[in-house]
């Protein structure tokens, strides 16, 4: 049977009694994630993925169904996968039959296995941050916001990410940054914790609409000298300032918790 109602709403069984408490939380928090995406319009319907690592199981992460609107993601609905891509939990989706999508596991995969330290990562295909990577100039440095992605990496097209040979070249072009624009395709960031996560990500769609809304106006853009973008860069870095999420995470769950509180399910 399809597990759904007249109402719209998968209803998926819970989880909950196969996961470790710390599984839980990283699930919660990840749905929570999506749910955000999608408010604050950087969602491509059921594409694109976001991903957590599940935090008592290095070899292990959790990453969407597809076939699901980031809008109705719980965290009973995350699967449960290995680097290798094999499934290791799920919940029963019923006649749908919902797996994961191999564009996701190759690129969430290769972040993971690469960087141990990376807890959550986020890839988007909002019109802004493709647009940006469709231009030559990438992201240019005319805002303050823009600034903190002054050493953004960039990742050469190279088709539909389906091929694990890519991970390689996917990963020296991420290097140890917090974020990456794939050419001609979109952006992806990596956070420690998926609130900081989240806050890279939300920059780096502002940063991008900011600067698309600067270059319709066709007037010339007001140069900032390179020691002061180079100064504003680094009191973006982590070792200057506090974690990002810290204080706007709980704040972003609240919102939701008013908003919808079924992604916690």
């Amino acid at each position: 049977m399809t597990p759904t109602s007249r109402s719209g709403v998968l209803h998926i069984p819970s989880m909950r009694p196969h996961c470790s408490d710390a599984e839980w939380q990283a699930r919660v928090d990840l749905a929570a994630c999506y749910r955000l995406v999608a408010h604050f319009g950087m969602a491509d319907m059921m594409a694109n993925h976001i991903s957590a690592r599940v935090p008592d199981d290095d070899a292990a992460f959790l990453i969407n169904a597809y076939g699901m609107m980031y809008e109705e993601i719980t965290a009973s609905s995350l699967v449960k996968v290995d680097h290798s891509g094999a499934i290791l939990a799920q919940p029963d989706f019923g006649d749908l039959g919902y797996g994961i999508n191999k564009a996701g596991y190759v690129i969430h995969s290769a972040v993971h296995d690469a960087r141990p330290e990376v807890g959550c990562v986020i890839h988007t295909h909002s019109w802004a941050s493709m647009a940006v990577s469709a231009l030559e100039c990438g992201l240019l440095p005319i805002t303050q916001t823009a600034m903190r992605f002054l050493k953004i990496g960039y990742h050469d097209y190279q088709g539909v990410v389906l091929d694990t040979a890519e991970q390689a070249s996917l990963v020296a072009d991420l290097g140890g940054g917090e974020a990456l624009i794939l050419r001609n395709h979109g952006v992806l960031v990596v956070g420690r914790t998926t609130g900081e996560a989240f806050n890279w990500m939300h920059r780096l769609e502002l940063a991008c609409r900011s600067q698309l809304a600067a270059m319709a106006t066709g007037s010339p853009f007001v140069r900032v000298p390179q020691p002061v973008l180079e100064e504003t860069w680094n009191n973006y870095q982590p070792g200057t300032r506090r974690p990002y999420g810290v204080m706007e995470w709980p704040a972003l769950l609240r919102m939701l918790d008013r908003m919808d509180p079924g992604y916690r399910d």
